[in-house]
């Protein structure tokens, strides 16, 4: 059973960078394409940036396009999401999973952004 531990988020105001981890362990991510997902208060969960086992393809949500860049090291086991110029709507939790996901889900790291 895979398991997911995000870790990085917190308090960080308007403008400000953010640097997400997601450290897997109980399987190897080498092979998939994993992804980062966030949930805002009263929102469902929505999809963020993904990238390819390889890193040769990163695909991102239109609202965070040039803002957010993904990237992993599979010799860790990891990924991460670096977040710059964060605005208030980018509060949120932040999962990492494979795409699609599995069905088993991290505790997430909690991202604010102060106006």
């Amino acid at each position: 059973q895979v398991q997911l531990v995000e870790s990085g988020g917190g308090l960080v105001q308007a403008g400000g960078s953010l640097r997400l981890s997601c450290a897997a362990s109980g399987r190897s991510i080498n092979i998939y394409t994993m992804g980062w997902y966030r949930q805002a208060p009263g929102k469902e969960r929505e999809f963020v940036a993904r990238i390819t086992s390889a890193s040769s393809w990163r695909v991102y949500a239109e609202s965070v396009k040039g803002r957010f860049t993904i990237s992993r090291d599979n010799a860790k086991n990891t990924v991460y999401l670096q977040m710059s110029s964060l605005k208030p709507e980018d509060t949120a939790v932040y999962y990492c999973n494979a795409v699609p996901p599995w069905s088993a889900w991290g505790q997430g790291t909690q991202v604010t952004v102060s106006s």
